[in-house]
């Protein structure tokens, strides 16, 4: 009885988060050749029930490392180009729903870039919330892991916006049960308080080989934490 009030609150409390702009909206539908990629992965690979799925944009998607850095866990890769909460929200259901999973991890870094579009952090929020919530219709239980944004050089003018969105998740995580904030902030900063650029290849914003295996360390251990009680 309590998860289904949790599921009816939660509904309530998001419905006021309108997708129909993302749905049609020609950036979103651009995507479409990728989540079939994935429909496509799922029809004729086996994932076994336990693995753990990574989610979301490019630096999952780059993390070719990935299988070996989290054994023994099983991965599920599902990363994409420059996706932004406002696309992967539109296609969390298509992406999560056909797996059975030990857990999610999310990281999604594009909705502030700069750019004149840039979406406010309480938009950012708004849109995990709702992500959030197409998981938990189906996975009510599944712990639910978010990667905080990475400060990286190639965006630090707009770092006090991606922290302020980033507090903001932090706040949502830890107010939902089975769903957990991972903190990266403090391992990508140098003394000075910027980004250590030599985790980072040329365009200063996507890890790169030591910076994954610091990225690999901090996850892993936020997963062995929740998941090892499990």
């Amino acid at each position: 009885m309590i998860r289904y009030l949790y599921l009816i609150v939660l509904f309530i409390t998001l419905s006021c988060v309108p997708l129909s702009k993302y749905r049609e909206s020609p950036e979103v539908k651009s995507w479409e050749p990728d989540i079939e990629k994935f429909e496509q992965l799922d029809i004729s690979k086996y994932y076994p029930d336990d693995a753990i799925m990574f989610a979301g944009s490019s630096s999952i998607r780059l993390w070719s490392t990935i299988n070996k850095d989290m054994l023994p866990y099983n991965v599920i890769q599902r990363g994409y180009g420059g996706a932004k909460l406002s696309d992967f929200v539109v296609y969390a259901d298509r992406i999560i729903y056909p797996h059975i999973c030990q857990a999610i991890v999310i990281f999604i870094g594009n909705d502030i870039t700069g750019s004149n579009d840039d979406k406010s952090p309480l938009e950012v929020s708004k849109l995990f919330r709702k992500t959030l919530y197409t998981i938990r219709r189906k996975f009510p239980d599944t712990p639910v892991f978010w990667i905080s944004i990475t400060p990286t050089a190639a965006r630090w003018g707009v770092w006090p916006e991606i922290k302020e969105a980033n507090e903001m998740i932090r706040g949502i995580c830890e107010k939902h049960r089975n769903t957990y904030f991972i903190d990266t902030e403090k391992y990508f900063l140098n003394s000075s308080g910027l980004p250590k650029e030599d985790l980072f290849v040329a365009d200063k914003l996507h890890l790169n080989p030591d910076g994954y295996k610091i990225w690999a360390g901090i996850i892993k251990g936020e997963l062995n934490k929740v998941l090892m009680k499990k």
